[in-house]
């Protein structure tokens, strides 16, 4: 049975892998074709931040595409190769449960959708402040998804425990409902703030589904483990294309999307007090928002070059490169440690 899981994550995070690489040259030319490219904030609103990036302007964004696409194709061709081909074989290639699939896969998509709609805003400029959907509409779209996802939980999956590492199982009742959204939502938003630099967003959330994978397989949810590792080969395929020099970004298609999943997969591994651990940089990046307009409504002053906290490096003059080379390297470790801490947490 192991022996088996384990081909089958291997063999579709390879083949997920192959197809997002193969399929990512058409969607670049498509992006390109129709000009979907990103605009640069206005300079006057983020001078350094402008000036940093204004080489950028034009490149192409939502190439998170790739990856969600990637994903949901993958669930349902092997889900209805099993239906159409009722071998043993083919049922165990399928990955796609109730229990456990359903919803990190619908959210995926519904939030993509959502970020596919803000992207073309953008580009179109279509909305306040050279385009793009508000954040009070952002906030209440996906706190819409978080909502359906909770209820989803609680109502359908019967789950209102919390798992505390080293401590145990903290039943929540109702609470857990605006838990869960708290959860989905701040990862959201905090996995959006880091897609700033070529390659930052997708290795560091390459690193985090790596680390909740490893947790899902530990706990035998096969079939996360499964997805995980899914979405893991089209990241790869995006990375390929999105290192620097990127040829398009990812885009809040990708970025907000991923952020929803990773939330959700957390939640389903009772392992969400892990998710600062593992995701210590996406707080870092939401804290040094917060902490930069917190400052400069009562204290008048700045107190980073630039936020979220990577483009203060880059304006303190770091390169581009070291400084995603850097924080691949710090979500690496911290994978570690929260894969470790359940280990031990497990008795392993």
């Amino acid at each position: 049975m192991i022996n088996f899981v384990i081909f089958k994550i291997g063999l579709l995070s390879t083949l997920s892998f192959l197809f997002a690489w193969a399929v990512t040259p058409l969607m670049s030319h498509f992006l390109y074709k129709y000009k979907l490219g990103k605009q640069i904030r206005d300079s006057a609103a983020a001078p350094i931040f402008a000036e940093l990036h204004k080489a950028k302007a034009g490149t192409p964004t939502m190439g998170g595409m790739v990856i969600w696409i990637t994903t949901l194709i993958f669930a349902l061709f092997f889900y209805y190769l099993s239906v159409i081909f009722p071998s043993e074989f083919l049922k165990g290639l399928n990955f796609l449960t109730r229990t456990e699939v359903w919803l990190p896969l619908a959210a995926l998509v519904l939030s993509a959708l959502v970020g596919a709609v803000d992207d073309v805003f953008n580009v179109k400029k279509i909305g306040p402040i050279g385009g793009g959907l508000r954040m009070r509409h952002r906030m209440f779209l996906y706190t819409a998804i978080a909502v359906i996802g909770a209820w989803w939980f609680y109502y359908k999956l019967q789950w209102d425990t919390l798992h505390i590492p080293f401590f145990g199982d903290v039943t929540m009742g109702l609470w857990y409902i605006p838990f869960f959204i708290f959860v989905i939502v701040a990862t959201a938003f905090s996995v959006n703030e880091i897609d700033g630099l070529d390659g930052l967003s997708g290795g560091t959330l390459l690193s985090a589904f790596a680390a909740f994978g490893s947790i899902a397989f530990i706990q035998g949810r096969f079939d996360l483990a499964t997805l995980c590792a899914v979405i893991i080969g089209a990241l790869l395929a995006f990375l390929w294309f999105n290192i620097y020099p990127a040829k398009f970004f990812m885009g809040d298609t990708g970025s907000m999307s991923l952020g929803v999943t990773l939330g959700i997969v957390a939640l389903l591994t009772n392992s969400a007090l892990l998710l600062p651990i593992i995701g210590f940089l996406f707080v870092i990046e939401s804290l040094s928002v917060i902490v930069q307009m917190a400052s400069k409504k009562f204290r008048k002053k700045k107190i980073f070059l630039s936020t979220p906290i990577h483009h203060h490096f880059e304006a303190k003059g770091w390169a581009e490169p070291t400084i995603v080379m850097r924080f691949w390297v710090i979500s690496w470790v911290l994978a570690v440690i929260g894969v470790v801490i359940v280990l031990v947490d497990r008795g392993l």
